[in-house]
């Protein structure tokens, strides 16, 4: 594993150069040998026929956007560039494969001439960068180079790339649901797909606008900031007042006295209070070992004391209970933070929390001036931290019931993808010698559009996107204010005229073998973590409102120039025989 994302300017290699190489991948299983079988016997294929150094050029795509939506969001660039950058097969990778059962008819020299030496010093990559919302149809790289190379990257490029992005997608579309006010925080390790599912997890849902994580491996490698509190078993695990050591806290000598009598004294102000406010005749006795707990966690942590509360009874116990410690906190000069539920109708129970709260500061008000000013602030300043599998459309009725909740822990869906659980990029081959080659299918969605391509993504008068176009690689480019034609790749009828206001180029050289590695200039404006999670936060606020909703997104367009559009048809044409009906 590579150490922090923070100092990863000090792992980079050959910075004096225009062009640099990287340092490994995050996770070490990313190598060489992490690849499907079929990729060696092509490469051997192509290399005992001789046709191993042909120039061959891929796409990697995707077909649909997941979840449901129009949109997703590209993530994995750097460790794929990562990967190229120090890509080769070990002496022990290669040793490896001569005794696999599919390499028993193998010509030895494979290995040694071929296999022992390839790398990755003849590719090209041309890349959008990471954090940029994407679609459909549109490569998300291109690369190019020697035949047997390019295909030998084709798996681990795929693993690096479509569960990166899928997760960035479920985390934005859950930031956009809870909005911009929340706070996101991803609980997911614990039931993420392994121990890389899960370091991935947390970096991508960070990149896709999620705050913190549990997680803190993924905290250690990437500065992702890091949050927790505690579980049930604390608060099962304490019993009785002498399990509690060292009681003092700031001022107070005996924390555990004070908050005794901080309870008592807010269940008679509640109590004897005449308002009709259904949370005052909710206080009856608390649980007495809830509250042993939340005074041994308080005394622990007095400066960011959160509670989970929904161990035995939220509102009867749990709620009170933390209001007696975080009161007594308070008096001892410190500043409680808030409390977590983690079960129940959460829209309900967040909304009497508050109620409750509001009720504990007008009710201590009447206790005199000592109580007022510990109580006041109560309501406002709690922060109420919702957990309990949820998922996008929990946080859309919670919006739509209404709530008072501040912070979503969310885990099993997001990093899951539970919704749906791949995103399906591909891997074509649109080029062989530099002549275009198309692959046909009778599902119209899985036809590829040949040759090297140049992709742009115009812009209208009010700044957001319209349209992404295709070219072929000697078309020139769109400009602004010029009038271009924009036609569906497949549907003849579909077609549009765009004058753009703005034009950007979206698949930039973001690796030169032959010169070094990955340009200076790119990988200074463009890698990192924190660059990645601003571009998505950029990229989904340029966006139409139809294309981002949750119910009957509008579909973005994605296009074809005039010229790409004939050419793509006519090589259809001239690869699919004619039937002779008879």
């Amino acid at each position: 594993m590579v150490s922090d994302e923070r100092d990863r300017d000090d792992d980079v290699h050959s910075q004096d150069q225009q062009h640099i190489k990287l340092p490994p991948c995050s996770n070490n299983l990313a190598t060489a040998l992490l690849t499907d079988a079929y990729q060696i016997t092509m490469a051997y294929a192509y290399w005992k026929n001789n046709t191993h150094e042909r120039t061959a050029s891929f796409d990697l795509l995707f077909r649909k956007n997941p979840f449901g939506g129009e949109f997703t969001i590209f993530c994995g660039l750097e460790e794929s560039l990562k990967f190229v950058s120090n890509f080769k097969f070990t002496r022990q990778d290669v040793k490896y494969l001569r005794e696999c059962d599919f390499a028993k008819e193998m010509d030895p020299r494979f290995f040694d001439e071929y296999l022992s030496s390839v790398d990755c010093s003849k590719i090209t990559i041309e890349g959008i960068k990471e954090g940029t919302v994407v679609f459909p149809r549109v490569p998300l790289i291109h690369v190019s180079g020697p035949l047997g190379v390019t295909q030998l990257l084709e798996t681990t490029l795929l693993t690096l790339i479509n569960y990166a992005s899928l997760v960035a997608t479920n985390a934005a579309r859950h930031r956009l649901t809870c909005g911009d006010e929340a706070q996101l925080l991803e609980f997911g390790l614990r039931r993420a797909q392994g121990v890389d599912g899960g370091v991935s997890a947390s970096r991508y849902a960070y990149v896709g606008g999620f705050d913190a994580t549990s997680n803190c491996e993924a905290g250690r490698q990437f500065g992702i900031p890091v949050r927790g509190t505690h579980a049930h078993s604390f608060v099962q695990a304490h019993s009785k007042w002498d399990d509690i050591h060292g009681r003092k806290v700031g001022e107070c000598e005996d924390f555990c006295k004070e908050a005794r009598e901080m309870l008592k004294e807010l269940r008679e102000a509640m109590v004897s209070s005449d308002s009709n406010n259904s949370a005052a005749y909710q206080f009856g006795e608390t649980n007495e070992s809830e509250l042993i707990s939340f005074c041994a966690y308080a005394i622990a942590f007095p400066n960011s004391f959160l509670a989970l509360i929904d161990t035995y009874d939220t509102l009867k116990s749990g709620t009170p209970n933390y209001v007696a410690v975080a009161l007594t906190l308070k008096k001892c000069g410190f500043q409680p933070v808030g409390v977590r539920i983690d079960s129940g109708d959460l829209s309900y129970l967040s909304l009497m929390i508050r109620e409750f709260m509001i009720e504990a500061e007008k009710c201590l008000e009447r206790r005199g001036k000592h109580f007022s000013l510990l109580a006041k602030g109560l309501a406002a300043e709690t922060k109420i931290t919702a957990s309990n599998d949820i998922n996008e459309t929990v946080l859309r009725e919670l919006k739509q019931s209404g709530h008072s909740i501040d912070a979503f822990g969310i885990g099993t869906h997001l990093v899951t993808c539970m919704a749906q659980p791949a995103l399906g990029c591909v891997y074509k081959l649109v080029e062989i010698d530099k002549t275009p080659r198309i692959k046909l299918s009778e599902d119209v969605e899985k036809v590829t559009i040949p040759g090297k391509k140049k992709c742009y993504r115009l812009y209208g008068k009010i700044g957001e996107p319209i349209v992404d176009v295709m070219l072929r690689e000697d078309e020139k480019e769109p400009k602004v204010g010029e009038r271009v034609l924009c036609r569906h790749p497949f549907l003849e009828g579909k077609r549009a005229f765009v004058t753009p206001a703005k034009v950007e180029k979206l698949l930039l050289v973001c690796w030169d073998g032959e010169k070094g590695g990955c340009p200076r200039k790119f990988y200074e404006e463009s890698v990192g973590l924190e660059k990645s999670r601003l571009r998505v936060k950029e990229q989904v606020k340029l966006m139409r409102a139809d294309h981002l909703r949750y119910t009957n997104p509008t579909p973005y367009k994605v296009s074809v120039s005039g010229d790409l559009y004939q050419f793509t048809h006519q090589l259809w044409l001239d690869n699919l025989p004619a039937r002779e009906l008879t």
